[in-house]
């Protein structure tokens, strides 16, 4: 179906939604920190990207800005843990579509991903 770059710090969440994305049929490349989201984004041309907010390195709205330098047209929802509302308004003011709140409902990220690659 599609290639979704997964971008977390915490690797039991890459691991899950890794999973989960690719039983429904999509291919993932995975990240760990801003910076080498930021990377493989430039090297993979990912249909779709699930970007953590809070990393060590370099942070998602930090990540999101330098995807959005490199792609205009990337497609992005940001992943948050509650009470980061304030950064998600700023991550969708720079250009991501969604967000996905942390721990994640699996229809929901599907949800999420289905809306970026529609």
């Amino acid at each position: 179906m599609a290639k979704i770059l997964v971008v977390d710090d915490a690797a039991f969440m890459r691991l899950r939604c890794s999973k989960l994305l690719t039983e429904n049929g999509h291919e993932v490349v995975e990240a760990s920190t801003g910076r080498e989201a930021v990377d493989q984004y430039k090297s993979n041309s990912p249909d779709a990207v699930l970007l953590d907010i809070t990393m060590p390195d370099m942070d998602g709205l930090s990540a999101l800005k330098e995807i959005k330098a490199h792609d205009a047209n990337c497609k992005v929802a940001m992943v948050t843990a509650m009470g980061q509302q304030s950064i998600v308004m700023e991550a969708l003011k720079i250009g991501a579509k969604d967000f996905v709140v942390k721990p994640f409902d699996a229809d929901r990220v599907l949800a999420a991903v289905a809306k970026l690659i529609a």
